[in-house]
């Protein structure tokens, strides 16, 4: 497998069609791959649904997707917060869907698509309205719900460093959901703010492998 090295974001997003599934990392602005999101915005692509931590910081990356009118329904931990005004808006105005999903359990729906899991329980959640419609089942004692996978059609994230190869090293906090949103799409999008020849990266640093990716594309700003 060959990863394509694009000569811009706007080719790094290309062939992203309505109606898909977009996860998106970044845990609010830290490893949010804004070039990606600028560049779906100039895309085009529309009705979608896209699965993050929160529902978009300010005006700017998420946020402008959101305003843009191009997305359905938002699965995120965080959907409030004191600069999410965007997506207050809109879905107090009826025109998004939310689905709040605990932010651990997030990561484990995105990581069991990813490792082929065809569903999993869970306690968080138990006895709320984010359990309610639900199959519940008790083990050892106490009470889980049934929880299945997010996949995605398309996951744009954002890495420190990538090789030509498609190997990814991050930064520090701005890892965060990456690597898991990386197994759970049917095509990855990294922006990195380096690309080194293949070889030059300690295989030991490597936190997504090569065989995950298949979009990098170097841009200014540091993830």
């Amino acid at each position: 497998m060959t990863v394509q090295v694009c000569t811009d974001a706007d080719e790094a997003v290309a062939g992203i069609s309505d109606g898909s599934t977009v996860l998106v990392g970044g845990f609010g602005m830290a490893g949010m791959p804004v070039e990606l999101i600028d560049a779906l915005i100039r895309q085009g692509a529309g009705d979608l649904t896209v699965v993050s931590n929160n529902a978009g910081n300010g005006d700017t990356g998420l946020a402008a997707l959101l305003d843009k009118g191009r997305v359905r329904r938002i699965v995120c931990s965080f959907p409030r917060q004191s600069d999410s005004w965007v997506f207050d808006r809109l879905y107090r105005e009826g025109r998004i869907e939310l689905e709040v999903v605990p932010q651990g359990t997030l990561a484990e729906r995105m990581r069991a698509a990813g490792a082929g899991i065809g569903a999993f329980f869970c306690p968080t959640g138990v006895g709320t309205p984010l359990a309610e419609g639900k199959e519940t089942r008790e083990i050892d004692g106490r009470t889980y719900v049934l929880e299945y996978p997010i996949k995605g059609d398309v996951a744009l994230i954002g890495a420190h460093t990538a090789d030509r190869m498609g190997n990814l090293v991050y930064r520090k906090t701005a890892r965060n959901f990456g690597p898991v949103m990386a197994t759970a799409a049917t095509t990855v999008v990294a922006q990195v703010r380096d690309i080194v020849e293949t070889g030059a990266l300690d295989p030991e640093t490597v936190v997504t492998p090569s065989i995950y990716v298949d979009r990098i594309v170097r841009t200014e700003a540091a993830a």
